[in-house]
């Protein structure tokens, strides 16, 4: 394959799912909500049930979040339950995160359970503060609605039968995010973005990357994204070159009684221990995706988030030579 071809591919990837017939010749501004969300997607938890109970459903089923309901037979929900959740619990637990005034009673409380070996509950764990807002859209409103709630920060939507409190299914970024990209020639104002540069869209937030550098403990790794309110964080080496990147699903890796000593190595280790299980899990081996360039196109960037299943990417300063 010449360099020509090579950069082309680069550029303009092709999508790995395939495209819905259905939305062929459709404006995507019309089109509904409920139209990418599934019902049998949803998993469900109760306000009692226990944290270890919720953190077995949220791995097992691949799902970002499971809902919580008041009881089994409510079609409504009070909240959900996520890794950002589950990271904060298990900093408490280790004793990594103090309590504040509002919270301490709570944190005591779920101390003497844990001791005690009794369950304790998504109530008490919910108590603990969580930055991920609860919100939810009926089932008929329409794609750009989720794209404005999407770019205020919001990491999913919960969608409701208009007019009611009953869940209909979820609608999370990276779905939003795939479904375009997989049907994008059937959008040709949205198909024409793909082809452009970060840099040209002015995509890209100018904000101080938040980063920890991969010599630091997993633990300080942990406490700065529950502190910063972010699902993901940069890891870089001394020379502030990003090396890997740890986000809060990853948390799942921390879940077995055996892993706590992965808290007090490096970040740089964890990175290892992800991408080895990442490795035996899908039977290949997994490298990272770490960074793109200003001179990234839309439809190269797409492609690595959706591949990687990411929220975000770092944006290098430096124009990149093959991508």
């Amino acid at each position: 394959m010449s360099h020509a071809s090579m950069q082309a591919l680069l550029n303009d990837p092709p999508t790995a799912g395939a495209a819905d017939a259905a939305f062929a010749g459709r404006d995507w501004r019309e089109i509904t909500v409920r139209e990418l969300v599934k019902s049998e997607d949803v998993r469900w938890v109760e306000v009692d049930t226990g944290v270890e109970t919720a953190t077995s459903l949220l791995i097992c089923s691949g799902a970002p979040a499971v809902l919580i309901r008041a009881t089994s037979s409510e079609k409504s929900a009070v909240g959900t339950f996520d890794y950002n959740d589950l990271n904060t619990y298990l900093l408490f637990a280790v004793g990594e995160l103090k309590p504040n005034d509002e919270n301490v009673e709570v944190v005591s409380g779920i101390a003497k359970k844990a001791q005690a070996g009794e369950k304790i509950a998504l109530k008490d764990v919910k108590r603990l503060g969580s930055k991920e807002p609860f919100v939810t859209l009926p089932h008929t409103a329409s794609l750009v609605k989720a794209v404005e709630v999407f770019g205020g920060g919001v990491h999913r939507i919960v969608v409701v039968k208009e007019g009611t409190t009953e869940v209909t299914g979820i609608l999370s970024q990276l779905r939003l995010v795939n479904f375009l990209w997989e049907n994008r020639l059937s959008f040709p104002v949205i198909n024409e973005l793909y082809g452009q540069s970060i840099k040209d869209l002015g995509l890209g937030s100018q904000q101080m990357l938040i980063s920890i550098n991969g010599d630091s403990q997993l633990r300080e790794g942990l406490k700065l994204m529950n502190n910063e309110g972010v699902t993901s964080l940069a890891v870089v080496d001394n020379g502030h070159n990003v090396v890997g990147n740890i986000s809060t699903v990853d948390v799942k890796l921390l879940t077995s009684s055996n892993s706590k000593p992965l808290l007090y190595n490096t970040c740089i280790h964890f990175i290892s221990v992800i991408l080895s299980t990442r490795g035996m899990n899908d039977g290949k081996d997994s490298f990272p995706v770490f960074h793109i360039g200003p001179y990234t196109t839309l439809a190269h960037t797409v492609a690595k988030l959706v591949a990687t299943k990411s929220h975000r990417s770092v944006v290098s300063r430096l124009r990149p030579t093959s991508s």
